[in-house]
């Protein structure tokens, strides 16, 4: 049940993301669910791959190279789906930002 509602309270985030900035577009709220689904699978399963990868790049930016991971997941998300469109890397940046300050938010009401 809290997977659940975790998972319908970032699709939601993910609607007012792309209401609250423009290079950010969400089709609907069944295209959100999908792809707050797709985003929660590729951190899930690639994210810990490319941060393994990406250790040194890591400790030489001290951390702030994960910014630039987070934009790469949310963009690559959008690349997956139809109804869920990033306009580019910049914009893939500053959705993911807001996203998971929701996110952060969404964890801390769950």
């Amino acid at each position: 049940m809290k997977l659940l509602l975790k998972w319908l309270l970032s699709a939601a985030a993910l609607l007012l993301v792309a209401h609250l900035y423009s290079g950010v577009q969400v089709q609907n709220f069944t295209t959100a669910l999908i792809a707050a689904l797709v985003i929660g699978l590729l951190n899930t399963v690639l994210r810990p791959v490319l941060v393994v990868l990406t250790l040194p790049v890591t400790v030489l930016t001290l951390g702030l190279f994960l910014f630039v991971l987070n934009a790469l997941m949310f963009w690559s998300a959008s690349g997956l789906l139809a109804g869920f469109h990033v306009t580019g890397f910049t914009a893939a940046l500053i959705g993911s930002l807001i996203y998971s300050a929701l996110g952060i938010a969404i964890d801390s009401f769950v």
